[in-house]
């Protein structure tokens, strides 16, 4: 093994494998390793031109002789001199040693993350002979690529948060089995934030899995060119997310018409009937920011454009929601149905992801359609300027970016091809790609403050506006409870504009009682969330006026989803929320400025503002801050009407409803009827003024 200084990076040399550690960005380590002659070039999510950093890097030579049996002049006879090496960016140091064992530590000299190996007959610290190496890049025959595996030794009592959205209950990743793979209600953003003050990112969009184990933690990419990880470290989450943000991207600021309610339902079939829902929301006086145009109101997939059936004057329909002060948004599939009037060109230009074997359709759900390659600089210049002429130039500014996985029937992802590679290197960056296409054509077109919305997203999706959500998920108490562990974990992952359907997507009956209930601790909650959206199909199913329109199968739609399509009771209550939301409009305002400003998250676990409180590191995912001052502990039980809450530490509380305030450090049960969510406010912030209605 050889160890050199190459400007600001050290590189270790070992056969046929080269290994890079260099300083990226303030505190942080970017390591990559890959064999043969040059490094592939692809950044990935580590897109951001960052100030440079000097590296302290040292070299050092020592005495070593491997076998304790020799006689003392045997020894001598025996004795090696070994190389190690250390490079020191701020409050991180990578240290390697003679074998190639790579540990990283604080600025204190405590250890943070090392790799586990157990390949020697005998280590300096374990006498393990297994043969098993903390890092390999194994070829797959007859390609010239490598299934790449990384082990890290397991740290008792380390808590693991982040890697972004997973329908699971815990909050902590600790001892979880984690695909890399995206899907519809599964995100994979590979980073996370330890317990043990540090952040680490899988910077790879392969197909993989993530095994956060008691004995060691393991990284699989099973079909990729090279190594690719960041590790930072800092004294607390927000300085790990401020470093991380900075190299992967942040936010814009958030339009304005993001921080209000957004109606939507599946689905508005026509320009009329959208138009009378937004009109009674007026009549009404209710708030209303967006209201949405869902899929199937195109001619067909892969056209990109309103069927002037239904949506006979756009423009006029823009213009007067514009007059009301409500945006529109339009839903955009990646799909090409094999019949639309794009499919020929873009196939011929090479703009549609492929496939290896068999014939080329990626789904057949209402017609035969594959995917728009977003990896191809091309494909998204195509898909962006049909989609310009369509509706940006129509007076669309807002974008409902669906199937974003892309959700592929099935996914078997050793069959598809993109421009980038083959799926299995590169399918899990085709969210963030999606959201660059759009991202890039309307800043292009002079647009400031985009935001998007996606079913997906990626490590570094945040900084092309991405708005993502957490997919068709049922409505069920038990699918609310994981929103609430997802919602913090994907702000703990970099990805702070976040929302959930509320109610649920798939299975609400607005005549069920239980349903109903549900629906009002959602939305309670709703109003709560960094985006305030209300959305799913409700049962049972509208009959079709029409099964097929021009040779192409239509799509129903569900039952009304309007506040006041739940009874006049639930209506009120409701209601009361809208308002509540706009009332904290300033505060919400603010904390977008910030996300835009340091990444920081909205909603957000309990230890990111209170990380000297050891409990909030226990606490499951029940409560959360929301900003630095709001904390926010939403029912998350049917029939529920208390609830127990957990103030922390370095602080104290007041009860909105009574005013009543409270200690930090303690357990409390508090009240929590129908119409009442429990929020807690810190002493002393203005927003107290904001939730009572009494701000000037």
């Amino acid at each position: 093994m050889i160890f050199e200084k190459e400007a600001n990076r050290l590189v270790i040399l070992f056969g046929p494998q080269t290994m890079w550690i260099e300083p990226w960005g303030e505190n942080s380590l970017r390591v990559r390793m890959f064999c043969g002659a040059e490094c592939d070039k692809n950044d990935w999510a580590l897109t951001e031109t960052l100030s440079p950093c000097q590296a302290q890097i040292q070299i050092t030579r020592r005495e070593y002789c491997d076998s304790w049996y020799y006689t003392k002049e045997e020894r001598e006879a025996h004795t090696q001199i070994l190389e190690e090496a250390q490079v020191t960016n701020g409050k991180l140091t990578a240290r390697v040693n003679y074998e190639g064992w790579l540990s990283f530590y604080n600025e204190k000299g405590e250890l943070l993350l090392e790799e586990c190996w157990r390949n020697r007959e005998r280590l300096e610290r374990y006498c393990v002979p297994t043969r098993v190496p903390g890092r390999e890049l194994k070829p797959i025959p007859g390609t010239g690529d490598y299934r790449l595996t990384v082990n890290f030794e397991a740290q008792d009592g380390e808590k693991i948060f982040g890697m972004g959205q997973y329908q699971e209950k815990e909050l902590d990743h600790k001892g979880a089995v984690l695909e890399l793979a995206q899907r519809n209600s599964q995100m994979t953003v590979p980073f996370y934030i330890s317990s043990r003050n540090y952040g680490f990112l899988w910077n790879n969009p392969a197909i993989g899995t993530a095994t956060f184990g008691t004995n060691k933690t393991v990284w699989i990419a099973e079909s990729t060119k090279k190594m690719d990880y960041f590790v930072t470290a800092a004294d607390s989450p927000a300085e790990i997310l401020t470093q991380y943000t900075k190299a992967t991207g942040r936010p814009p600021m958030m339009p304005e018409y993001g921080m209000g309610f957004w109606q939507c339902k599946l689905r508005y079939r026509t320009q009329d009937e959208l138009l009378k829902v937004a009109r009674e929301h007026k009549r009404r006086g209710l708030p209303l920011d967006v209201i949405v145009v869902d899929f199937f109101h195109w001619t067909r997939q892969g056209d990109f454009r309103f069927d002037p059936k239904d949506w006979p004057d756009p423009e006029g329909m823009i213009r007067e929601l514009s007059q009301m002060g409500i945006a529109l948004m339009v839903s955009v599939w990646p799909t090409v149905d094999s019949s639309s009037e794009n499919f020929k060109e873009m196939n011929d230009r090479g703009y549609l992801v492929t496939c290896d074997r068999g014939v080329p359709i990626h789904m057949n759900w209402m017609g035969e359609t594959v995917f728009f390659d977003a990896t191809h600089p091309g494909s998204r210049e195509y898909v962006w300027n049909v989609c310009k002429k369509n509706y940006y130039d129509k007076g669309i500014r807002i974008f409902w970016l669906d199937e974003a996985e892309p959700e592929f029937g099935p996914y078997d992802f050793d069959n598809y091809r993109y421009y980038a590679g083959s799926a299995l290197q590169c399918s899990n960056i085709y969210p963030a790609m999606y959201a660059k296409a759009f991202y890039d054509g309307m800043t292009r077109a002079g647009q400031e403050n985009v935001l998007n919305l996606l079913r997906c997203c990626w490590a570094g999706s945040q900084k092309y506006g991405t708005l993502a959500w957490s997919g068709d998920v049922h409505s069920s108490f038990r699918a609310l409870r994981v929103q609430v562990q997802i919602g913090i974990n994907m702000g703990l992952s970099g990805i702070p504009w976040w929302t959930s359907d509320i109610g649920g997507f798939i299975g609400g009956d607005p005549k069920s009682k239980e349903f109903q209930e549900l629906l009002l601790r959602w939305f309670a909650w709703g109003a709560w969330c960094p985006v305030f959206r209300l959305h799913g199909e409700r049962q049972p199913f509208l009959p079709l006026e029409e099964e097929f329109r021009s040779g192409v199968r239509q799509f129903s739609s569900g039952q009304d989803n309007e506040l006041w399509s739940y009874g006049e009771e639930n209506y009120e209550i409701m209601k009361e929320y809208l308002f509540l939301r706009e009332r904290i409009r300033p505060y919400i305002r603010r904390l977008m400025e910030k996300t835009h400003q340091t990444g920081e998250p909205v909603m957000r676990a309990m230890f990111y503002d209170f990380p000297e409180d050891t409990v909030c590191w226990e606490l499951a995912a029940t409560q959360y801050m929301f900003g630095p001052d709001v904390l926010v502990a939403p029912v998350l039980e049917a029939g529920a009407s208390e609830k127990e809450v957990y103030l922390p530490k370095g602080a104290r509380f007041v009860d909105p409803r009574d005013d009543m305030v409270y200690e930090g450090g303690q357990w409390l049960v508090t009240q929590a009827p129908i119409d009442q969510i429990p929020v807690f406010v810190r002493e002393g912030s203005d927003v107290l003024a904001m939730i009572k209605g009494s701000a000037k």
